[in-house]
């Protein structure tokens, strides 16, 4: 096999990015040390979680699961410097892609007017093979995508124009975190230790894994040791990076 294809490090000259994902905790496992070093950097990082998780604990009822995920949540983004946590409130494991999705997630986009949109992988796989992936991150993601276009396009959505609430088309770019198809990526090495710490902070969550042996340290440095090889560092973030070309 031949040597892995070197990563790109992504752009740093913005100031606010917005992450949306499906769940509490799909950006811990993996993109939260690249928020902490972007925040350590004045950039502001606001998250928005499409679900609350609540159909993520076996062991937990769904609207006790709820409250406890929410927590942990906001806990784990104070840890990387961010204190701005919306939840849309949609159903977990049954988010669908189409229109609804992709209107709640443009009315967040013109709300916080982000340079970059960050997402999870919504590839079909993780590894480009077969590890699947989930059906809440591919239309999350997927969702995500057309909706930092849709912000752009006042005839879109456009009952949401109300309040000085206008059009927003000034994302750059939509990041997929940890696709498999992923081309640049971020040094992450001085902050990884506070993305295993918000990794961490999911405490209910990484117990109700399997059979409760997660061990959050081996599974980060699994996946940012190669990233970071081929960012020629020893901990790197890798991000699919979806260019839009709006202005």
């Amino acid at each position: 096999m031949g040597q892995p294809e070197p990563l790109t490090p992504v752009a740093e000259d913005w100031q606010r990015a917005l992450a949306v994902v499906a769940h509490p905790d799909d950006l811990e496992f993996g993109a939260a040390a690249a928020v902490a070093r972007w925040t350590g950097q004045g950039k502001q990082v606001v998250y928005c979680l499409v679900t609350s998780g609540e159909a993520g604990i076996d062991a937990v009822p769904p609207d006790r699961a709820r409250v406890l995920r929410e927590e942990e949540q906001r806990a784990s983004a104070r840890v990387v410097g961010v204190t701005a946590v919306e939840f849309l409130g949609l159903p977990d494991g049954l988010l669908e892609y189409g229109v609804p999705l992709r209107r709640a997630i443009t009315e967040v986009i013109r709300r916080h007017r982000p340079d970059i949109v960050i997402t999870n992988n919504f590839r079909e796989t993780w590894d480009g093979a077969t590890v699947l992936n989930q059906a809440d991150h591919i239309a999350t993601g997927r969702a995500t995508l057309d909706a930092a276009r849709d912000a752009g396009n006042r005839w879109i959505f456009a009952e949401q124009l109300t309040d000085g609430l206008e059009p927003w088309n000034r994302v750059r770019d939509v990041w997929a975190a940890a696709s498999p198809l992923s081309r640049h990526g971020v040094d992450v090495t001085d902050t990884f230790g506070a993305g295993l710490a918000s990794l961490r902070a999911h405490d209910a969550y990484l117990r109700g894994l399997g059979d409760g042996s997660f061990d959050a340290q081996e599974f980060l440095e699994g996946v940012s040791r190669p990233a970071g090889t081929r960012l020629g560092v020893r901990y790197g973030a890798a991000f699919e990076v979806f260019p839009l070309g709006l202005h």
